[in-house]
């Protein structure tokens, strides 16, 4: 039995197809001359339809249009219909269909291949669309768009060389930076590298890195990661502070990091000594700190409470105040303190997400560089908004482990 969508689009058509001939055949007629009938293709397809068998009817409705320059935009919009509805294998005959015919425009033509490039990499047929796109890319037509659809495709394939001269390519023609994508490109080379034991040519490409986006908290990170795994600690620290500067968003990501820098220097009090500082410099990065002590227990320094009840403070409403009570009271260890806190905001952030994509909204407990869902890059961040404050009155007493 045909679907009720299917059945809308056949009698969609048929009225086109009838409207169209009418149309036609008005215009073309003679004073002396009578109006042409419906073709014989016209009732075989309405016969395909009431014997319901509407593949069938579309078919025959899809070859009676025409294509001249008033019904190519029709094959266009049907092609576009048959995309949306996953019949990816429809659209690439119409947009085939269309580029076959000697007397299609030049305008035409490009904007059909652009679309048939588009149906390829719908359907994973890459090294044909990437073909395509770059003949496009070449003739002066759709030349941003198509490299935006070749930068796509190297990403899928993880060719980062390619997408990087692409990136470029596309930098000239729209005058718009790529300097940030460009950065994660040299990243994703960067951990090729650092894979394969090649740590020498992984920090030459994580500088590069650094080059193109000064900014970018994932070459910081991945610096300061080499950096530490070429037993170089000191630098290290100064790569992760690099990344709160730009960003503080990621202190918390860097935190656990930074920790383990000072424990390798011997420094036990450097970190804390970090710690004051940065609450001091960089209050903005109290909630961020707050959820890397909440996820990463090993981090012990007695410092954190003072982000966890700022955190609080500006988020929490009564938990706060309840904080504050627990800290007062001295048969606390510094240890208990810090996991009474955790606990605080435990219950502040129970099945909330760690991440949250900028662009598309989707949530996540795993920092992705590129949203999996939108591909937008550096869109992930990390998520410290709770959904729900509960009022000190709600809580249970004895909030805090023993």
């Amino acid at each position: 039995m045909p679907t009720d969508q299917s059945l809308l689009l056949v009698l969609v058509l048929v009225a086109a197809v009838a409207v169209g001939w009418l149309l036609r055949a008005f215009q073309a007629r003679k004073p002396q001359t009578p109006a042409p009938g419906l073709s014989d293709d016209y009732f075989r397809g309405l016969n395909y339809l009431l014997n319901e068998e509407p593949d069938k009817a579309v078919e025959v409705f899809i070859r009676m249009i025409e294509v001249d320059s008033e019904t190519v935009e029709t094959h266009f919009a049907l092609a576009s219909l048959f995309r949306r509805r996953g019949e990816v294998d429809r659209a690439i005959r119409i947009h085939q269909n269309l580029i076959a015919r000697p007397n299609l425009s030049r305008p035409h033509r490009l904007q059909a291949l652009y679309e048939l490039g588009d149906d390829y990499m719908r359907a994973g047929l890459f090294d044909r669309a990437e073909t395509l796109f770059n003949e496009l890319s070449e003739s002066g037509a759709h030349v941003g768009p198509a490299l935006r659809q070749l930068m796509a495709i190297y990403e899928q394939q993880r060719d980062w060389e390619q997408a990087i001269a692409t990136a470029q390519r596309l930098e000239l023609v729209d005058g718009r930076s790529q300097q940030r994508v460009i950065a994660h490109y040299w990243c994703e080379l960067a951990a090729v590298a650092s894979s394969a034991g090649q740590q020498r040519r992984a920090m030459q490409l994580a500088r590069k890195a650094q080059g193109a986006d000064p900014s970018s908290p994932r070459a910081g990170i991945l610096t300061g990661e080499l950096l530490e795994e070429t037993g170089d600690p000191a630098a290290a620290l100064r790569a992760y502070h690099g990344v709160i500067e730009h960003d503080p968003a990621f202190a918390g990501e860097v935190l656990p990091s930074i920790a383990q820098c000072f424990s390798k220097l011997g420094d036990r009090d450097g970190f804390d000594r970090f710690l004051v500082e940065l609450r001091q410099s960089k209050p903005a990065t109290a909630p961020y700190v707050a959820m890397a002590a909440f996820h990463e227990p090993s981090l012990r320094s007695r410092e954190i409470l003072g982000f966890i009840s700022q955190y609080l403070k500006t988020r929490g409403q009564g938990l706060a105040r309840l904080l504050d009570r627990l800290v007062e009271q001295r048969s606390l260890e510094p240890e208990m303190e810090v996991d009474s806190a955790r606990e605080l905001v435990r219950l502040l952030l129970e099945d909330h997400p760690r991440y949250l994509c900028g662009e598309c909204g989707l949530p996540s407990n795993t920092l992705y560089w590129q949203c999996p869902s939108c591909r937008a890059w550096s869109s992930v961040k990390p998520h410290v908004d709770p959904p729900y404050a509960p009022s000190a009155s709600a809580l249970p007493e004895g909030t805090g482990r023993r």
